[in-house]
């Protein structure tokens, strides 16, 4: 029994071997690429990975983070060096296992045709994030609004951008929709932004008055910068009101900031428009009755 058993294991050894050199890709009868060579370098790549993830980090906690750049630009940083240290590691992989650079001619053709037809948009994107992260018209911390999507860039990857919205979820939009849709970035030259506040107020209040209240309950406000100064346009004579904007200064710290200012302004606008009898308008018609003949009027108890 326990001759049997060892020659049991010998053939299950020398089945292993055999498989583990079998030629899984064979160029001119001279250049191969073994299975047991595949597997080496995939599980060497995975680990690698990693490595090179946690290098990345390291690096810029010691080095990049000391330095006087913006935060954005940091990422970018961390980034590319974890691109660099990824291709070093797979050239060295390569080197290691002694992998015949003739395999590459047949797997780079193969790849070719991979990409002309199943795997455009994957390239589109990936080249559309290295576009990003060199021009950087988006950054990390930018406030931006695409496709009708408003938040903040939380990750510049190597296919996709994670944005989080007003709601606090998070998108994940394609690299290539930043360069071929207009994208709006609140933040990209400073984080001063200006918004308004409109209101209509009825026929014959004090104009002179009605701009006064407006740009008090304006400049009341904690976040409203006083440079630059706030402005007010009489902007319309409408149907049933006076119409009025006016507008401010403001530097954009969070996604809600400024519909929370927008609030706090018209709830202050209400509150001094009751105070000094100002009525803020709503929609009012005149029916004008034409019939051939007198309307018949009937009183009902």
């Amino acid at each position: 029994m326990e001759s049997l058993s060892s020659i049991d294991w010998v053939d299950v050894f020398e089945i292993v071997k055999s498989l583990w050199h079998f030629k899984v890709v064979t160029v001119n009868e001279k250049s191969f690429l073994t299975l047991g060579q595949l597997i080496t370098g995939i599980v060497l790549l995975v680990l690698g990975y990693f490595i090179c993830r946690r290098l990345s980090r390291i690096i810029t906690k010691k080095f990049i983070s000391k330095l006087d750049i913006e935060d954005a630009l940091k990422v970018t940083i961390e980034t590319a060096v974890f691109y660099v240290l990824l291709v070093i590691l797979t050239l060295f992989v390569l080197r290691l296992l002694k992998v015949p650079t003739e395999i590459f001619t047949v797997i780079g053709g193969a790849l070719a045709i991979g990409v002309g037809f199943g795997t455009q948009n994957i390239v589109n994107n990936f080249f559309s994030g290295l576009i990003l992260m060199i021009e950087r018209p988006i950054r990390v911390g930018d406030f931006v609004e695409v496709d009708g999507i408003f938040g903040s860039i939380e990750a510049i990857g190597a296919r996709s951008t994670r944005i989080k919205s007003m709601d606090n979820t998070h998108v994940v939009v394609p690299n290539a929709s930043f360069l071929e849709k207009n994208v709006l970035n609140w933040t990209l030259s400073d984080s001063l932004v200006r918004s308004s506040v409109k209101v209509g107020v009825a026929y014959g209040s004090d104009t002179k008055k009605v701009r006064d209240l407006l740009l008090e309950a304006v400049n009341e406000q904690e976040f409203v910068l006083k440079f630059p100064k706030a402005s007010l346009l009489f902007s319309d004579f409408a149907d049933s009101s006076l119409n009025f904007e006016v507008f401010f200064w403001t530097k954009l710290k969070d996604v809600l900031q400024i519909k929370q200012i927008q609030s706090q302004i018209r709830f202050r606008i209400d509150d001094l428009f009751r105070q000094n009898n100002v009525v803020i308008s709503f929609p009012q018609r005149d029916v004008h009755l034409d019939t051939l003949k007198p309307l018949q009027i009937e009183m009902i108890k």
